[in-house]
């Protein structure tokens, strides 16, 4: 397979702005091994130093989940898999997970998040929990990941609101300010722009000062989109996706993230102290037309140090 050429494209080629570009550059982009297994070459679609989320789902053998670190690790890449607090039995099954992923994947970098279930398998409900073992910096782990709600999370905050959220959100901020690791939140996807900047803002008012990797759905049928925003309670933003499917000529069309990520784009360059660090994609419509969508698009650049 030929490896596509990451070079960076003017912008009166295809209309990529020097924001867009600045935006982009860094993205890192998500994974499953059912979906892992059907690219041929990764180093065909990424560009060098692209962090690659591994997903894991419910169900998924652990097994599956180290091969697929491995494999990705080979092809360069800096792998970041998931840790659901409520899919893990007890520390002993946690610390037989970080041993496996570094000693054959070489992982140091984790997401750790609540996970979608909605009773626990075993000790853990919450990545707080998984953060009060120690074992990720017993482990010598460099970067942590937690998960962060735009639109709210009604899994934490059944009655609406953000109460629980932003008392999660101060103590990751609390524990990112006792740790060595780098830390960060990655976020559920969004549709809309405004929601976004208000909820960031919102943040470092509050003295949540943890860079934020805002979650971004890459190109996917409109059906789909909806589908997933509905199962991940996407709030606010669903209501982008209801009004295109009512424009019967974007219906049929493929969403992209242009209008959200061109929105965001302008509004950092515009207050560079604001702080959306990286955007993340979620693939949904497949790893291959996202990451072709953001070559396109000016995210061509090598990772920046902060990946690492």
């Amino acid at each position: 397979m030929a490896l596509l050429n990451f070079r960076k494209r003017e912008t009166v080629e295809n209309g990529t702005t020097p924001e867009m570009e600045a935006f982009l550059k860094g993205y890192s982009i998500e994974v499953m091994p059912r979906t892992a297994e059907k690219v041929e070459d990764f180093r065909a679609l990424l560009a060098p130093g692209t962090r690659v989320y591994i997903a894991h789902i419910e169900g998924t053998p652990i097994e599956d989940m180290v091969a697929t670190a491995k494999r990705v690790a080979t092809d360069g890449y800096p792998v970041m898999p998931h840790f659901p607090a409520r899919i893990i039995k007890d520390e002993a099954t946690l610390a037989d997970w970080i041993a496996r992923y570094q000693g054959e994947a070489g992982v140091d970098q984790a997401l750790l998040l609540a996970g979608g279930v909605n009773q626990p398998h075993g000790d853990f409900h919450s990545s707080m929990q998984l953060m009060e073992t120690g074992l990720f910096d017993k482990a010598g782990f460099k970067r942590l990941h937690v998960a962060g709600h735009p639109e709210g999370n009604k899994d934490i905050d059944p009655n609406g609101g953000m109460k629980n959220v932003e008392d999660a959100l101060r103590w990751k901020q609390a524990f990112s300010e006792r740790t060595d690791a780098k830390m960060a939140l990655a976020t559920q996807f969004a549709f809309d722009a405004d929601p976004i900047i208000k909820w960031v803002d919102d943040l470092s008012a509050a003295g949540i000062k943890l860079p934020v990797h805002i979650g971004i759905a890459g190109p996917a049928k409109l059906q789909t989109l909806i589908k997933f925003a509905i199962a991940c309670g996407v709030g606010p933003s669903l209501k982008v996706l209801q009004k295109r499917a009512m424009d019967v000529s974007k219906l049929l069309l493929p969403y992209e993230p242009t209008e959200v990520l061109t929105k965001l784009a302008a509004h950092k360059a515009k207050n560079p102290d604001f702080n959306i660090e990286q955007v993340h994609f979620f693939p949904l419509g497949g790893i291959k037309t996202n990451a072709t969508w953001a070559i396109e698009n000016g995210g061509a650049g090598t990772a920046p140090a902060a990946a690492n």
